[in-house]
């Protein structure tokens, strides 16, 4: 048994890594803003109420670890400042805490979106980085701390980890499903055949424990994490769709003029959708996990169509518990704005 401190653990990856550490018997100490409150789970484990830029609760919540799993990062929505100074600054604090407290492994949680929009696939971990918009370049920036870390002694796998769905994912994924549970179809920028990788968030709390208890000369490496059977962004979310049970179909349309209408939309603050979701949803996107899968034997249970679905019947099994709730987290539906409106048209 190890004691494992989790930050971001109220949030969507947060809460799943919790829970799964709990099953293999491991003791969890979670350091988030947000109030840990899933009944299922929170009398196991020992909450942490801080900001990891807070130098005072990353020390209590670290008191005693062994291992720390850093899921904890603003997401896109946030004001730029908010995201750099939470990503990059952050993700400093809380290197710095471990190795002060002796900790020897950290996971870092990065993103897929350090890679920016491709010119060709699949992306290796070789590859350049660059990422689009603050929530991109932040992410960047952050691996770069974690690398100065490695250099002072520190173990810290870098998992890079595609958009991930599963039990607690609204966010993005809460458009496509509440318009799905309506009986309205669903567009997709573009014609819907670009192959289009996903993740479940089960199989990414797979990758992070195979990095967390692997040989440090092994795990001490950047691994991209994806689904292993994915199809076209038409296909995929189709499942949602035909599970909803309604004969509606996705909607390619023309991708010029939906991305401008939506740059437009941004600057309004009129949708919720923002650069690097727009302008790759129409691009083919998907890594290779061939490193992950060698080093680590990783090995996705999970389909994209898979995922989605059992996201969808979450979604559809909870929804009284957030039918009146929205933000800027993957936790909550985002405010659809104009875009409720357009639901009608499909």
């Amino acid at each position: 048994m190890a004691r494992y401190c989790v930050t971001g653990g109220a949030g969507f990856l947060g809460v799943n890594l919790v829970r799964y550490l709990l099953d293999r018997g491991q003791e969890v100490t979670s350091l988030d803003v947000a109030s840990f409150d899933y009944p299922d789970c929170r009398d196991r484990i020992r909450e942490v109420r801080g900001d990891i830029r807070d130098r005072q609760a990353v020390d209590e919540a670290m008191n005693d670890a062994d291992i720390v799993v850093h899921a904890a990062a603003a997401l896109p929505l946030y004001k730029p400042a908010d995201i750099f100074s939470t990503d990059i600054d952050g993700t400093r604090t809380v290197c710095q805490g471990a190795l002060d407290a002796g900790i020897e492994r950290l996971v870092h949680i990065s993103s897929t979106a350090v890679y920016g929009i491709p010119d060709h696939h699949p992306i290796d971990e070789d590859d350049r980085l660059h990422g689009v918009g603050p929530y991109g370049e932040a992410k960047v920036k952050a691996e770069d701390v974690c690398r100065t870390f490695r250099e002072k002694g520190m173990v810290i796998p870098i998992l890079r980890p595609k958009s991930f769905v599963g039990p607690e994912r609204l966010g993005v994924f809460a458009l496509l499903y509440d318009w799905a549970r309506e009986g309205h179809g669903f567009p997709v920028i573009g014609s819907g055949n670009n192959p289009y990788q996903l993740l479940d968030v089960k199989d990414l709390c797979e990758a992070t424990w195979l990095v967390a208890t692997g040989d440090d000369e092994i795990v001490n490496d950047t691994f991209n994490i994806g689904a292993a059977e994915f199809g076209t962004m038409k296909q995929d979310f189709q499942a949602v769709l035909d599970e909803a049970g309604f004969g509606k179909r996705i909607r390619p349309l023309p991708a010029g003029p939906i991305i401008v209408t939506l740059k437009v939309l941004e600057a309004l603050h009129l949708s919720p959708l923002y650069k690097w979701v727009y302008e790759t949803a129409g691009k083919e996107s998907f890594v290779s996990i061939e490193k992950a899968q060698e080093q680590l034997g990783f090995q996705p249970t999970y389909s994209n169509r898979d995922a989605l679905v059992r996201n969808y019947r979450w979604y559809l099994e909870h929804l009284d518990d957030f039918s009146q709730a929205s933000g800027v987290s993957h936790r909550v539906p985002w405010k659809q704005g104009i875009l409720a409106l357009a639901k009608q048209v499909f």
